[in-house]
């Protein structure tokens, strides 16, 4: 599952700049937040927002210009509609 912890600093090098967008054909990554970690599995897709930067799989920024980010995305009403839609280099790196 991706756990992903958020910051308002962008410039850490762990970081991924991530900005939502509301048209999913222009994002990367379609994903569906979930409110228990363990109702999540190990796929990038499923996010369960955490507060303990030490638990997460993945820390993000979100940004406010889609040109300054690494990582465009879509939240989805449904988790079967959560899937990666476009190749990116943090394919299977966020969960």
């Amino acid at each position: 599952m991706a756990r992903i912890y958020t910051t308002d600093d962008k410039y850490q090098s762990d970081v991924i700049k991530v900005f939502l967008t509301n048209d999913k054909y222009d994002a990367n990554l379609w994903f569906y937040k979930v409110d228990d970690k363990y109702d999540a599995d190990n796929k990038d897709e499923l996010w369960f927002f955490t507060d303990d930067k030490y638990d997460a799989s993945a820390i993000i920024c979100w940004v406010n210009d889609k040109y300054d980010a690494d990582l465009i995305v879509y939240k989805t009403d449904d988790k079967y509609d959560a899937r990666w839609n476009q190749s990116n280099k943090f394919v299977g790196r966020i969960g």
